[in-house]
């Protein structure tokens, strides 16, 4: 079905190096391929330091990538550009950062804030019209054209966070990446977040990258999800079917960690720990990603595979008794 929608974003073998050729290399991205379909939300996975967060910078040319590409709309992001192409990229793709707080100037007011991309790209042609625009993102998100002439500080957490979407969505974004955007909230304004940013999909047709480290709220966004691991995709397929059947060990020690609101279950919840050597890689074999399933893509080798179809068909099995 994936074959069938338009790729909006298509990345190619991205690499995202640190200290490239030092003793202190760091892989941040490690050679990763995936695309992203109109519309959809695909979630990306992994736990801290797993280099989710390099890989949405290095899509949005906040880095400049390493090695690969990132086509979108079947234009190389990454190429040499023009300053009214990047102004144009620069409209279409947006993001939303995880520290709310962070990401606002501090000594600029809710309206400029938001106001800045309507200006930048001459979105509106007098004051007053950035102004009704302005207004109307405050009232999209939840909040009031009452709040336009405060300051960052005079706000919660979550109602930054919402100045944040507002700021991303004034210039009129076909794909947001959202960077981690709940963690730094509380549980209760987690969804309320997750909730609007649903809302605002669904209303403008958007598409997302949404990256995160809990297992359970990336799986109520994301039509499709992502795992890494130091730097590589390790897994990746529909949200359900990961759930359902996680074939990478990685992947099911992340679902082995997420809690659940039963005692009896959590009494005998056993946490499964991921061992990187289980592997046994001979010297020349070649690792990538192979499909196990339709659309579900493991990291692995040609031996590995023929192991993971097995495991997917007993699991799969099981799951339907």
């Amino acid at each position: 079905m994936m074959s069938e929608r338009e790729k909006l974003v298509e990345i190619h073998n991205l690499k995202q190096y640190f200290n490239q050729g030092k003793p202190n290399e760091v892989r941040a991205v490690d050679d990763i391929s995936f695309d992203i379909y109109k519309g959809e939300t695909l979630g990306l996975v992994g736990e801290s330091g797993c280099g989710k967060s390099t890989t949405g910078r290095t899509i949005i040319r906040l880095y400049n990538a390493t090695g690969g590409e990132v086509l979108y709309n079947g234009k190389n992001v990454h190429g040499k550009k023009s300053r009214k192409e990047m102004h144009e990229f620069r409209q279409k793709m947006q993001m939303i950062f995880q520290d709310p707080y962070a990401s606002l100037n501090p000594r600029m007011k809710v309206r400029d804030i938001i106001a800045e991309g309507i200006n930048i790209h001459e979105l509106a042609k007098t004051k007053e019209e950035a102004d009704q625009q302005v207004y109307r993102l405050l009232e999209t998100v939840g909040l009031s054209k009452e709040h336009a002439g405060r300051y960052p500080h005079e706000f919660s957490g979550g109602q930054r966070q919402r100045i944040g979407i507002a700021r991303a969505l004034a210039v009129q974004p076909e794909f947001i990446i959202a960077d981690e955007p709940i963690s730094a909230l509380d549980v209760s304004i987690q969804a309320q977040v997750v909730n609007l940013l649903k809302e605002l999909q669904k209303e403008k047709g958007l598409t997302y990258l949404f990256i995160a480290h809990d297992l359970s709220m990336v799986k109520y966004i994301s039509d499709r999800i992502g795992v890494m691991y130091y730097g590589k995709l390790v897994e990746l397929a529909d949200a359900d079917e990961l759930y359902r059947a996680p074939l990478h060990p990685y992947t099911e020690s992340l679902l082995s960690a997420i809690p659940l609101p039963d005692p009896n279950y959590e009494r005998t919840r056993v946490r499964k720990i991921y061992d990187p050597s289980i592997h046994a890689y001979q010297d020349g074999e070649e690792i990538k990603m192979r499909e196990v399933s339709p659309g579900h893509f493991v990291y692995c080798s040609e031996a590995e595979l023929v192991t993971y179809k097995e495991k997917h068909a007993a699991l799969i099995a099981e799951h339907q008794k």
